[in-house]
């Protein structure tokens, strides 16, 4: 039934894609709302999904289920969002917890003293230390996933390995760290 509101809907049928629009409306939205876990944020993503159904309608493959292809669009909008998020912070809020308190109190002071260089300086060096105790393998993903920000990807596509075992080998390089760093810091 779809397919055919569809494929009515690309030949101009108003009338069908307000049928798919009334078909598909709660359930995108509650495909939206669970993974977006915001109110507004959901009802724009329906809205976009219908627009991108509606300007895409020729591409449409009626071999296809049409609800996989428009479950497919609103997820893919839901994805797009969720990786656009990205937490603000402003010094001049008030901290929740803690009244009269704002970001700007809890930024380190610029007044290092020679106590705290030392124990950076002495942190830093064991860490360098566990680092270079690393078997090769695991210390080249763990430079490049941690002191050359790499993401798995771009790790993968430099070692020419699969995403993976770059996974595997960030995985068991944490924990031969961990373990080498626990009983010293």
């Amino acid at each position: 039934m779809e397919t055919r509101l569809a494929l009515l809907a690309r030949k101009g049928d108003q009338r069908a894609f307000a049928e798919i629009v009334e078909l598909y409306k709660d359930k995108i939205f509650h495909l939206a709302y669970r993974m977006l876990n915001n109110r507004h944020e959901a009802e724009d993503v329906v809205q976009d999904t219908f627009l991108r159904v509606y300007k895409n309608l020729d591409r449409y493959d009626e071999n296809q289920k049409f609800s996989t292809w428009i479950y497919r669009i609103g997820t893919n909008l839901c994805i797009d969002r969720l990786r656009k998020r990205k937490p603000t912070y402003s010094l001049d809020a008030e901290m929740n917890d803690q009244e009269g308190v704002d970001g700007y109190s809890i930024l380190p002071s610029d007044d290092r003293t020679p106590e705290s260089e030392l124990l950076l300086s002495e942190t830093q060096q064991l860490i360098r230390q566990a680092i270079e105790s690393l078997p090769a393998k695991y210390k080249t993903v763990m430079v490049l996933r941690y002191l050359q920000d790499l993401s798995l990807q771009e790790i993968s596509d430099v070692l020419d390995m699969p995403v993976t075992t770059i996974k595997t080998r960030v995985h068991r390089g944490r924990e031969y760290l961990r373990k080498k760093l626990e009983r010293k810091l």
